[in-house]
């Protein structure tokens, strides 16, 4: 890969990780929040709902806002917007304060990554597309390991510190995108942003089943192990019986796996045929889901066990990714941003569904977080087995 071309992955990787980094950074604050905002456990979860939900909502607009207005324009809008977001929290004075300004965060943070997806579209073709898109999927899939990591030690400092890193972050991943990326959606073809030209446009998408099967199971695959992400603050420390410190313990290995399935995603891209690429993934993945639930039944709580399982169901999940998030784009070349926001869109849906309703059902034990991955993934196979990738 050439030079300017690694710094223009780069580029598109910091974007892509603004989502994680906005998530995964402050799980180990959420007790001392608690304390300080005076809210339960439940209400501190319930910022990550307030995150979601308008992220998931906001993905539908920012891919048709950048066909209209530029990929660049619409990255500095929304990370501008994300930096002004985190300040607002890190000096929220109580819990309500905090939902507000994560709300304004959801909003405005997707931004960086719907752009980036229709990006490596616009810019890259075949097998060199899902390569690309494996490499920012690994730099991506760094950020979850880090992220905790970091706010364990901002947490030393003040919970206030992990919001302002978080506007830190989004003004240099904003630079980044200034110095390093093109502007692939060039004025002549721009369309035109309405009310009524996005619901078109997202008619076109979403009656075409085939997209919906590829989005759907690729949503279901993530909440899979999002599902653990959401559920941490909870699994890690009363369960695992963990220091916020030691968070990392979950997120290192589970990033790992997730590394190393997208390694093998462009190790893959040209030298095998998707179906089979596909079908391995979701074999390997059956194979870890019923280790897991196994482990959980006849064995007690135990770090180990109860992680390893989550890091190798993360190999087949992101070997399969780039695979059906490229097929999924491939089915509207004209409106790539739109498509790529109603991807992301599916996806943040089931996250915010897990969320506000399947988290905090299921994180009473090892085992309920276990039997929630099994029906994200069952659900992922049920559609992805009656879609064309898998049947051509």
């Amino acid at each position: 890969m050439k030079p300017h071309s690694i710094f223009l992955v780069y580029a598109l990787a910091a974007l892509a990780a603004l989502a994680p980094f906005a998530i995964d950074t402050y799980l180990p604050a959420f007790h001392i929040m608690g304390a300080e905002l005076i809210a339960t456990d439940v209400q501190i979860q319930q910022s990550l709902t307030f995150y979601l939900l308008p992220y998931a909502a906001m993905t539908l607009w920012h891919g048709a806002i950048s066909d209209a207005i530029g990929r660049i324009t619409t990255i500095k809008w929304g990370l501008s917007i994300f930096v002004l977001a985190s300040i607002g929290c890190a000096f929220a004075p109580n819990v309500e304060t905090l939902w507000f300004f994560r709300a304004l965060q959801g909003a405005s943070g997707g931004a960086g990554n719907t752009v980036a997806r229709a990006m490596v579209r616009d810019l890259f073709e075949g097998a060199e597309a899902q390569r690309v898109m494996a490499t920012i999927q690994m730099l991506f899939g760094i950020a979850p390991a880090v992220a905790p990591i970091i706010g364990g030690v901002l947490l030393g400092f003040h919970w206030h510190a992990i919001f302002i890193f978080l506007a830190i972050y989004a003004a240099l991943s904003l630079w980044a995108a200034l110095m390093f990326l093109p502007e692939t959606m060039p004025p002549e073809k721009r369309l035109k942003v309405s009310a009524k030209n996005v619901l078109v446009s997202y008619k076109s998408i979403f009656s075409d089943t085939e997209f919906a099967k590829l989005g759907i199971a690729s949503g279901a695959n993530f909440s899979a192990f999002f599902v653990y992400v959401l559920s941490s603050p909870v699994l890690l420390s009363k369960h695992l019986h963990l220091t916020p410190q030691q968070f990392g313990f979950l997120f290192i290995p589970t990033v790992t796996g997730m590394v190393l399935g997208s390694y093998l995603a462009k190790r893959a891209a040209g030298q095998y045929v998707a179906k089979r690429v596909v079908k391995a993934a979701y074999i390997w993945m059956g194979i870890i889901v019923v280790l897991n639930i196994a482990i959980c039944t006849f064995f007690p709580t135990d770090t180990v066990y109860n992680i390893l399982p989550v890091a190798l169901f993360n190999v087949g999940m992101a070997l399969a990714m780039p695979i059906l998030s490229l097929a999924g784009l491939e089915r509207h070349p004209k409106i790539r941003g739109t498509a790529a926001s109603g991807q992301a869109f599916i996806q943040m849906l089931l996250s915010t569904v897990s969320a506000g309703l399947v988290v905090p059902f299921v994180w009473y034990a090892p085992s309920g977080l276990a039997w929630a991955m099994a029906g994200y993934l069952l659900l992922g196979w049920l559609v992805i087995r009656h879609s064309m990738l898998w049947k051509n």
